[in-house]
C-alpha cells in the first residue's frame, strides 16, 4: 500500500479514537452535572481511548472505511449512566444525549480554524515540511467529528438522537420509545445495508470535504 494513505488511514484512525473519547467524556461530565456520578466513579471521564475502546466500533469498522477510501467514523463503548435519583432525570437524559454531538461539533470547529490558520501558512511557507501532516490531521478531525456529531444525532436506538427525542416525547409516546429501544440494532443495520445512512451522510460528509479542499 502506498505509504502516504497508510499514513492518512493511521491518522484518521487515531482521530476518531480522540473524538469518541471526546464525546463519551462529555456524556459523563454533563450526568455528573445532573447528579449521576456513575461514569466518573468508574473512571470513563477521561481523554485515555483505552477506557472507551470498543474493538468493532473503534477499531474494525473505521479500518474498514478508511481502506474502502470512505470518510471515517465509528463508536465506542457508551458511559453507563443512570439518572433514577437525579432531579428532572428527562431533562437530565436530554442534556446527556445531547452532549456527545455538541462536543464533536465544538471540536469540529475548533479544528474548522486550524485548518483555516494552516491554509494562510502555506502561502507563506509553502516548502515546510511541517505543515502537511498537520493539516491533515487538522482536516481529518473536521470530517471525523462532523460525521460522528451527524451520525450520533439520527433519532434510532441507541444513538444520542434518539435520547434527545425520547427526553421530548409526550408521556403518553413513552411506550412506544421503549418499544422502539428494543430494535435499535436491527433498524441501524438496515439503515446501513439499504444505503439510508450514506444517503443522510454522504452530503453532508460531501460539504465538509469540498471545503477541506477549497
Amino acid at each position: 500500500m502506498d505509504p502516504q494513505k497508510t499514513l492518512e488511514i493511521v491518522i484518521q484512525i487515531v482521530v476518531l479514537l480522540f473524538a469518541v473519547s471526546f464525546h463519551e467524556s462529555a456524556h459523563g461530565w454533563v450526568a455528573m452535572k445532573c447528579g449521576d456520578n456513575t461514569a466518573r466513579d468508574l473512571g470513563r471521564i477521561t481523554m485515555n481511548p483505552l477506557k472507551h475502546l470498543d474493538p468493532i466500533g473503534s477499531l474494525f469498522f473505521p479500518a474498514m472505511l478508511a481502506f474502502s477510501g470512505l470518510p471515517v467514523f465509528g463508536w465506542a463503548r457508551p458511559v453507563p449512566v443512570s439518572l433514577r435519583g437525579v432531579p428532572n432525570p428527562r431533562r437530565a437524559n436530554l442534556l446527556v444525549s445531547a452532549a456527545g454531538p455538541l462536543s464533536n461539533l465544538l471540536l469540529a470547529v475548533a479544528f474548522g480554524i486550524v485548518v483555516m490558520i494552516l491554509k494562510r501558512l502555506f502561502l507563506l511557507e509553502s516548502n515546510s515540511a511541517i505543515l502537511p501532516p498537520l493539516f491533515l490531521i487538522a482536516a481529518s478531525s473536521v470530517l471525523v467529528n462532523v460525521s460522528l456529531a451527524i451520525f450520533n444525532l439520527l433519532p434510532v436506538p441507541p444513538l444520542d438522537g434518539f435520547g434527545v427525542v425520547e427526553s421530548l416525547v409526550p408521556a403518553t409516546a413513552l411506550p412506544a420509545v421503549i418499544f422502539l429501544r428494543r430494535y435499535g440494532f436491527v433498524i441501524l443495520v438496515v439503515l446501513m445495508f439499504t444505503g439510508v445512512l450514506g444517503f443522510i451522510m454522504r452530503p453532508v460528509q460531501g460539504v465538509v470535504v469540498g471545503w477541506l479542499r477549497s
